[in-house]
């Protein structure tokens, strides 16, 4: 067990890069990284469940750290007290997310019209998914296939880079830059 001068001087030196990182020092993200990742993981998977987005709890609480580190304040707790509660916070976050989404292995069907929609209405909607359906053929296979997989199937980031075995951070810049060259096409 660690010794209150070893706790003491770690937070010490969390607090210190917290104050780094709120000036722009990308080492300190670095440092409490370095420090706290592993054990933010365990956290997280005690909390999640589910590896995949364990790892996402985490990525993302490195992310809000970086952006928010100008809010830590000393006076109102430790450094490692409020990170631990961005990564709680983030956790709980995504638990909520994956309740009101339910995952499927086959894609959902396609809607179909009913007897009450207004038939301008359902042609539109046919002219927007050939629309879609056109731009989404523009995309690289790999992309297309993870941007089906989030918005056909409703998995989360952490489930297909699980599912596919690539980073999180991959699959978000491509689910992302995806978005983007489909708004440009239906634009």
């Amino acid at each position: 067990m660690a010794s209150d001068a070893t706790l003491t001087a770690k937070a010490a030196a969390i607090e210190s890069a917290l104050r780094a990182c709120a000036s722009g020092d990308k080492s300190a993200l670095r440092r409490i990284y370095d420090a706290e990742s592993a054990r933010m993981l365990g956290v997280a998977l005690r909390l999640l469940k589910r590896r995949a987005l364990a790892e996402e709890a985490v990525q993302d609480a490195f992310v809000l750290i970086w952006r928010h580190a100008a809010r830590f304040d000393p006076e109102r707790g430790g450094g490692l007290t409020w990170i631990y509660a961005i990564l709680r916070n983030r956790s709980l976050s995504i638990l909520r997310d994956e309740k009101r989404t339910e995952t499927r292995e086959e894609p959902v069907a396609e809607e179909m019209a009913s007897e009450e929609d207004n038939p301008e209405t359902v042609m539109s909607k046919l002219s927007d998914a050939k629309a879609l359906r056109a731009c989404l053929e523009t995309l690289p296979p790999q992309r297309r296939g993870i941007v089906l997989l989030a918005f056909v199937q409703g998995l989360t980031h952490g489930e297909i880079a699980g599912r596919l075995n690539m980073p999180i951070g991959t699959v978000k810049s491509w689910i992302r830059r995806s978005l983007m060259t489909l708004k440009e096409c239906l634009g």
